[in-house]
């Protein structure tokens, strides 16, 4: 992994607007949602549309919780990332604060899902996030809710106790 001052820099420069439709790039190589050199993560690939974000994914045998069905943590980590992504739109970094996942069918392994994302409000640093996943046929089976609070660069280098 490339070093976290490294890191961090090229990572801010992403807080920039991006075109109507074009792919977001990860948060970074590793990162367990979007990363591409994560061998456990979802490799989720976000493309920006409208004022929020969607992405087409699908679950595999690596996020298995009940037989043949996605694990509830494994979607919320999808989702969670992807709301990350509309902080490039917005142009801050930011950490979720509260998140909050409504599942009212099971999501299936194997399956490919819409997963949409937009700002509804901000208040101050506080940016309050919506989400939905829909199934092939477009029925929602998931809906989401966040609180990101918008945080300086330096929130990810100071020392921790």
């Amino acid at each position: 992994m490339t070093d976290l001052p490294s890191m961090l820099a090229t990572w801010a420069e992403k807080f920039r607007p991006h075109r109507e439709g074009v792919d977001l790039p990860p948060h970074h190589e590793q990162c367990l949602g979007c990363g591409p050199d994560n061998p456990h993560g979802h490799h989720l690939q976000v493309r920006r549309h409208g004022d929020g974000v969607v992405a087409d994914h699908t679950f595999d045998n690596r996020h298995v919780g009940a037989p043949g069905i996605a694990h509830g943590g494994a979607v919320a980590t999808v989702i969670d990332d992807l709301y990350g992504f509309l902080l490039y739109l917005v142009g801050t970094p930011a950490v979720t604060r509260q998140l909050t996942v409504e599942y009212r069918a099971p999501v299936m392994i194997g399956v490919s899902y819409r997963l949409q994302a937009q700002v509804q409000r901000h208040e101050g640093r506080k940016l309050f996030l919506v989400a939905s996943i829909a199934g092939p046929d477009g029925s929602v089976l998931g809906t989401s809710t966040a609180v990101f609070v918008a945080v300086g660069i330096d929130h990810f280098t100071r020392e921790r106790q």
